[in-house]
């Protein structure tokens, strides 16, 4: 019989010996009230008393020895209402504390299940395949493509691509040349290459997460209820008083009062009640939090680390930019590009075609397809031969244009995969592709500030230049790059030797040092189940913000759990008082307990709520999300704003005064209406949920500079003429633009901060 089913039979015992109690008092047979709840009360005595004797076996004393006792006592001195009291309190403490602190299993199943069983090893001329158990050093391995590299090894063919993101994060897959090392647990996003293992696929880099993930979690400290740290004091205490109520009076039965009053429920309810509200709270939040050490660690969490890939940022590669060759239009180098890799399954394929279709492009069935594994792809689109892919597939030895070298540099800066697209051999376009940050990343880690994290540390496998940037922009205390499982491990333990540190990361490769952590904090909504498995704290929805809301609630319930055993431990010591002088007889001294359990409940049960804040009504949650869903319509008109300023780069004449005259046109038609309608009716109404207006007026001056600058703009496109048309108008204009989609970004991220607070009533 396990220990959790024993304590829940003990409970339903007790209370229905309890009730049954009662139903016979009510109909006069007092004897045999007694009778049922003295023999409800044994089965707790005998189950306290072997949880006891196990405890003191391992060397601890709880304060449940107090209940014991004083169970025993009542039913010694014939007080058995008193003592079915204190075991339905006592036994339903347990059961509360069971639930409060339950923690889900962290089986490696999704680790395990996504290994490979077999490996296909050559044996001469035959390919035969064979248990990964049975993998030697030196065996030649055939990786096909879409398969997981069975162990660690030396690639021997002239290139393979390995999609490396369960090991380092890495978004995009790398290309790897002969003689360079394929890692067990790397996916082949390519062609089939052979490898040379230089390991057993027990000794390979796979096989080592799943250690460290088993290692780390053995290695946490088990929760110690809040009760226990204060029994070595608490039970001598308790003891003392009853024996002196005792020896002053000449009663036991006042004894017994005192021990009956003493019983600690406010210790053993105060703390399990709270954390039940606060994991509740949390879980309306969209914020799973297994049990309450996970959430009494996270009060006391100093310092945040944050894996990059799809924890800071979106994860995956996404369309940055669309770079053309002079008078191509970026909509027909998506359009050929999302119609061509329709065909293909690679993982940037896939992002290229969902780029065109979020944009309204009408894509095409391509025909006569062949691609070539992690170099791109070709086939006929309209009758024209159409290639997507690397610079080498499309370009092949040509000299590349200009505006190619350009496109090629801009990748480089912005640490993106660059595909090039070409039409019957010429090269029309490229797509840029690259991770960026989340929406709410800003104001994610500004909150955990808030909230008082005094360190924040990226922690990524990633590249240094492409982890700097983006902890540049964050502001971070530091940047942690280039780090494989174990070098992520080593570091989250560095920084627990110093404070108690949070991990968050969503991939397989974050989950040994999710485990490793105070507390893991992985998101779950996209994450590997392998990820959510080893952390405590499980994010459920796609967003980053639920970090610091975890981290809040988590510091207010402990608040609440202190408050809450302070003020019932209080209470108890002037009702231990009041029945040591008599005034207090055991049943009514339990009645009394009872009471001060159900105020301490109560005041536990605070934690369900956010905390006190002056009254505000909330805006409708479809409401912020339709004003955030029109700054989404206006991302077309700044993704053109953004590529007409890249044209004027080298456009002239004719074709530089039509460029201006189309953003002049976009920004009238979109930004300024859009601005001057959120001055008009949008920030009216916001005005009503927000406390104060200052966040407002300064949106407000935002507007302005917007506006004027488009007024710029508008007076220098009209009546302009392709004479007057220099290099020096075109770059005044090219500013212009520039500015003014920059400003617009960067104001619609600040607003959709304020529709946020004002959704949450936090005016």
């Amino acid at each position: 019989m396990s220990e959790r089913f024993q304590r829940r039979a003990l409970i339903a015992i007790a209370l229905a010996a309890l009730a049954a109690g009662l139903s016979a008092w009510v109909l006069g047979r007092a004897d045999l009230a007694a009778w049922i709840w003295g023999a409800g009360t044994v089965p707790v005595i005998l189950g306290q008393a072997a949880a006891i004797a196990r405890d003191l076996a391992a060397g601890r004393l709880g304060v449940d020895a107090i209940a014991l006792v004083s169970m025993s006592a009542a039913l010694a001195l014939g007080e058995t209402l008193a003592g079915i009291v204190v075991a339905v309190m006592y036994a339903g403490g347990n059961v509360l504390e069971d639930f409060a602190v339950a923690r889900a299993e962290r089986s490696l199943t999704a680790l395990i299940n996504r290994a490979p069983r077999t490996a296909h090893c050559r044996r001469g001329e035959a390919i035969i395949d064979i248990p990964v158990e049975e993998i030697a050093a030196n065996d030649i391995l055939l990786v096909r493509a879409g398969q997981v590299v069975p162990a660690d090894g030396i690639i021997l063919g002239p290139v393979a691509i390995l999609d490396e993101a369960a090991l380092t994060g890495e978004p995009i897959p790398l290309t790897r040349r002969e003689g360079e090392i394929a890692r067990s647990g790397t996916v082949n996003a390519g062609e089939t290459f052979e490898m040379r293992a230089t390991a057993t696929a027990g000794e390979s880099t796979y096989a080592g997460i799943i250690r460290m993930v088993n290692a780390a979690q053995t290695a946490k400290a088990p929760f110690i209820r809040l009760a226990d740290r204060y029994a070595l004091l608490l039970f001598p205490v308790t003891l003392g008083l009853a024996g002196l109520a005792w020896f002053l009076s000449g009663d036991p039965v006042r004894g017994l009062a005192v021990l009956v009053v003493a019983t600690p429920c406010p210790l053993i309810l105060a703390a399990p009640v709270a954390f039940i509200a606060g994991v509740a709270q949390a879980a309306r939040r969209g914020i799973l939090i297994k049990g309450g050490r996970p959430l009494e660690a996270l009060a006391r969490a100093h310092t945040v680390m944050f894996d990059k890939t799809g924890t800071l940022t979106v994860g995956g590669a996404r369309l940055v930019a669309i770079e053309t060759a002079p008078g191509e239009s970026p909509d027909e180098v998506l359009r050929l590009a999302g119609s061509l890799e329709q065909a293909s399954h690679h993982v940037v394929a896939a992002a290229i075609v969902d780029a065109a279709l979020r944009k309204g492009v009408e894509l095409q069935v391509p025909g006569a397809v062949a691609e070539t594994m992690g170099s791109g792809i070709e086939g006929r689109i309209d009758g024209r031969l159409v290639r997507v892919g690397s610079h080498q597939l499309v370009n092949g030895q040509h000299r590349l244009e200009d505006w190619a070298v350009r496109a090629l540099r801009r990748a480089a800066w912005r640490s993106a995969l660059i595909v090039f697209v070409s039409v019957e051999g010429r090269t029309i376009g490229a797509l840029l592709m690259g991770d960026e940050l989340r929406r709410e990343t800003p104001r994610a880690v500004q909150s955990l500030r808030t909230a008082g994290i005094a360190r924040i540390v990226m922690l990524t496998g990633d590249r240094a230049d492409a982890a700097e940037t983006i902890g540049s922009a964050l502001d971070l205390d530091a940047v942690l790059a280039d780090r494989v499982p174990s070098d992520k491990v080593d570091a989250v333990q560095t920084e627990q030797r110093l404070n108690p540190t949070v991990m968050v990361g969503d991939g397989i490769n974050d989950a040994p040092a999710l485990a490793a952590a105070s507390v893991g904090i992985a998101m779950g909504a996209r994450g590997a189940s392998a990820s959510s498995e080893a952390a405590e704290v499980v994010i459920l929805v796609d967003r980053l913000d639920r970090v610091s809301d975890a981290v809040v609630i988590a510091k207010r319930t402990h608040a609440v759990a202190m408050q809450s055993v302070v003020a019932g431990m209080a209470m108890s010591g002037v009702a231990m008082l009041l029945a040591g002088f008599g005034w207090l007889p055991p049943v009514a001294g339990a009645l009394t307990q009872e009471a001060i359990d159900v105020a301490v409940i109560l005041n536990a049960l605070r934690a369900l709520t956010p905390g006190y804040r002056a009254w505000r009504r909330a805006m409708p949650a479809a409401r912020a999300t339709g004003l955030r869903q029109d700054h989404e319509r206006m991302e077309r008109a700044l993704n053109r704003l953004r590529e007409i300023a890249d044209a004027l780069d080298d456009a002239e004449g004719e074709a530089a005064v039509s460029l201006i005259a189309e953003a002049s046109e976009l920004i009238q038609r979109h930004v300024v209406a859009h601005e001057r309608a959120d001055e008009a009716t949008v920030f009216p109404e916001l005005a009503r949920f927000l406390a104060s207006g200052h966040g407002l007026g300064a949106m407000s001056r935002a507007h302005r500079e917007i506006i004027h600058l488009a007024r710029l703009l508008s007076r220098l496109a009209t009546g302009l003429v392709a004479e007057e048309a220099d290099r020096y108008l075109v770059r005044d204009a090219q500013r212009v633009i520039e500015s003014i989609e920059a400003l617009v970004r960067i104001h619609n991220a600040q607003e959709e901060d304020i529709y946020e607070h004002a959704a949450a009533g936090r005016g």
